[in-house]
C-alpha cells in the first residue's frame, strides 16, 4: 500500500521539476552541518514557511530514518496514529516507512495504534517530505499523526520514542511539524511566540504546554513539540537552537493578520 500525495499543487508543486526547482532554490548551500536530534519545522504552503523549513534542513546532518511528528487538523482516526503504508508517494517518487521502527514505537508505547484515516488528507507531515526526501535520497520515515491534547500523553509517547530509537541501534531526527500563532498581527504574533519559543529554547516540554494553553497561542504542533522535546531529552539533547523566524505578512505585505513559522534545532 502506498499513500497518495494530497497536497501536491497546493502546498507546493505537484511536478517532478518544479518541486526540484523549489526546492533548490529553499535550501540554502551550507558548508558544515550539525547534528541534531530533534527539529520544530513549519508545514504551511512552501510560498509561506518553505525558506524556513529550508534552511533548517540544510544546516543539519540528516539520518537514513526520520520520525514525522504532526498535528490531525482533520480531527479523523486514532490519538496516536502511525501510516500503515509501505510508503509515502510524492513527486520525488514514493519514501518507504520505516516498518521496524514503527514496529518498536508500537511496543514501548501500545497506545499508538495503525490507522491511515488520520493520514489521508493531513498536510503537516507530508509537506516535510519532499525536503528530507530531496536531501537524502534513501530516507525512511515514520509518519504519526497526533490528535492528543494532554501533557501526560507527550511523556508517554516522547519517552517511549526514545526507548524505540535506543532499541533501533541507529540514528534517528525526530522531526516535530507545527506553525506558531495564527492570523493574529504580527506584533502579537511575534509576543506570543516569543513566549513559547523561550520554553521551546529551554527544553521544557511541560512549560511549552502550559504557556500555549494560559496565554491562548495558536501552535498548532504544540503537542508534537512537546513530544519531540520529552524524547530528545531522554536522548541527551542538551540545547535548542532558534534557526528562522518569520510569519505569512513577509510574503503578502499585510502584518495585521499572520501566521506565524519557527524553525528549531535540538541536539
Amino acid at each position: 500500500m502506498i499513500r497518495q500525495a494530497a497536497v501536491a499543487g497546493q502546498f507546493y508543486p505537484g511536478s517532478q521539476t518544479a518541486l526540484i526547482r523549489e526546492l533548490q532554490i529553499l535550501l540554502p548551500a551550507v558548508r558544515t552541518r550539525k547534528k541534531a536530534i530533534g527539529v520544530i519545522s513549519p508545514h504551511a504552503g512552501y510560498l509561506y514557511s518553505g525558506s524556513a523549513a529550508g534552511q533548517l534542513l540544510a544546516g543539519i546532518e540528516l539520518p537514513r530514518t526520520v520520525i514525522i511528528l504532526g498535528p490531525n487538523h482533520h480531527g479523523t482516526g486514532a490519538l496516536a496514529a502511525l501510516s500503515p503504508e509501505d510508503g509515502w508517494q510524492t513527486p520525488l517518487g514514493v519514501v518507504p516507512i520505516e516498518k521496524r521502527l514503527a514496529g518498536l514505537i508500537q511496543q514501548h508505547v501500545p497506545q499508538v495504534v495503525q490507522d491511515s484515516s488520520a493520514h489521508r488528507h493531513e498536510h503537516s507531515l507530508e509537506v516535510q517530505v519532499p525536503f528530507l526526501q530531496y536531501l537524502c535520497p534513501d530516507l525512511a520515515i515514520v509518519p504519526l499523526c497526533l490528535a492528543f491534547g494532554d501533557y501526560a500523553g507527550c511523556e508517554l509517547l516522547g519517552n517511549g520514542l526514545a526507548a524505540a530509537i535506543r532499541d533501533f541501534g541507529e540514528e534517528v531526527l525526530i522531526l516535530a511539524s507545527s506553525d506558531m500563532t495564527h492570523y493574529e498581527s504580527a506584533v502579537t504574533a511575534r509576543r506570543k511566540d516569543g513566549l513559547a519559543l523561550e520554553r521551546v529554547l529551554a527544553l521544557d516540554a511541560k512549560g511549552l504546554v502550559e504557556v500555549c494553553r494560559s496565554e491562548r497561542i495558536s501552535m498548532c504542533g504544540v503537542i508534537p513539540a512537546a513530544v519531540m522535546l520529552v524524547a530528545a531529552k531522554a536522548l541527551g539533547a542538551m540545547a535548542a537552537e532558534l534557526v528562522a523566524y518569520t510569519n505569512s505578512g513577509q510574503v503578502t505585505g499585510d502584518e495585521r493578520e499572520v501566521v506565524a513559522y519557527a524553525a528549531v534545532a535540538v541536539g
